[in-house]
């Protein structure tokens, strides 16, 4: 079996009296599409940061790459890709320009540059852009020039810090079939993103809120987690023209739990043993389904966040 890429455990990062990571333990394997999911100011970032090195660890330990972060910092730094959620290329450089400059940041001689700078255009489809200003180009193709020159290098693993936002469908479908291809080399990479159609694409997510991380797993086993849908409930995806409408009242009703619009949907768990006529929905189409990533998040949040006021 394959060393792991990644090996944290007990991982915490303080900034005076402030915890942004708290006692964070996770493994990522060799070629693994790792998601890391949480709101604004959960600790992602942060955390990424500490993987890299970049940040000191107030406590736990990490080995990335075989290599320990806190005392070979610089070795896992040259090992890995770190793609930011802000564009961060200069982009008053051509496509070329950049993809240069980088492979001299990363130390490749003229041969190897020239080489593996094919190699990725080819790989990224961006040749017709080859001689464009940078910041002229589209939101999608900044973001495969990005992955590009994190790659150059040849890094066994790559962070990638929300690499969609902002891009559009067609571009964040590409995105993803360009990531999917890095993976099956054997590339490890740790994604964090708001998206819950992208967390679906993970082979594992972790869920970080408040900076602890309250679960990691598979989608699949994620949504078996005891308290998302709890003993005597069960979760219904209802259709009905009037979805809105519908949405309110059922919130009214007794034995409705929680009923959010998902898609053309509403999602709701309800109890067991109600009726759809007890229900109110004798006139919508109901069916029992499983929850969704979105429900998973929602319910251990509202967990934690009452946890805490208690």
């Amino acid at each position: 079996m394959p060393p792991l890429t990644i090996d944290a455990r007990g991982v915490t990062i303080r900034f005076g009296a402030f915890t942004a990571v708290n006692d964070v333990s996770l493994t990522v394997a060799p070629g693994e599409v790792f998601g890391l999911l949480g709101p604004n100011g959960s600790g992602k970032t942060t955390l990424i940061r500490g993987l890299c090195g970049l940040v000191p660890l107030s406590a736990g330990s990490a080995v990335v790459l075989g290599h320990d972060v806190a005392t070979e910092s610089e070795r896992v730094r040259s090992h890995i890709g770190y793609m930011s959620q802000k564009f961060s290329l200069y982009e008053d450089l051509t496509t070329r320009e950049n993809m240069d400059f980088y492979s001299g940041i990363y130390g490749l001689t003229p041969r190897q540059a020239k080489e593996r700078e094919e190699e990725l255009i080819e790989l990224t489809g961006i040749a017709p852009y080859i001689d464009q200003y940078a910041g002229r180009l589209s939101g999608g193709w900044k973001q495969r020039l990005a992955l590009l020159c994190a790659l150059l290098h040849r890094p066994r693993l790559i962070f990638l810090d929300e690499p969609t936002a902002g891009i559009d469908p067609v571009a964040r479908r590409d995105l993803w079939n360009l990531l999917f291809r890095l993976s099956a080399e054997g590339i490890s990479l740790v994604i964090t993103t708001h998206y819950m159609d992208e967390a679906e694409r993970c082979a594992r997510v972790g869920y970080i809120y408040l900076s602890n991380l309250l679960a990691i797993g598979t989608p699949h086993e994620l949504k078996q987690m005891p308290g998302v849908t709890p003993p005597g409930t069960r979760w219904l995806e209802i259709y009905d023209p009037d979805t809105a409408g519908l949405l309110q009242r059922l919130r009214a009703r007794p034995g409705v739990q929680q009923a959010t619009i998902f898609g053309q949907s509403i999602h709701a768990l309800v109890e067991k043993d109600r009726t759809l006529a007890e229900l109110g929905l004798e006139g919508a189409k109901a069916i029992d389904a499983e929850p969704s990533l979105e429900d998973v998040f929602v319910t251990i949040s509202r967990a934690q966040t009452g946890k805490n006021a208690g």
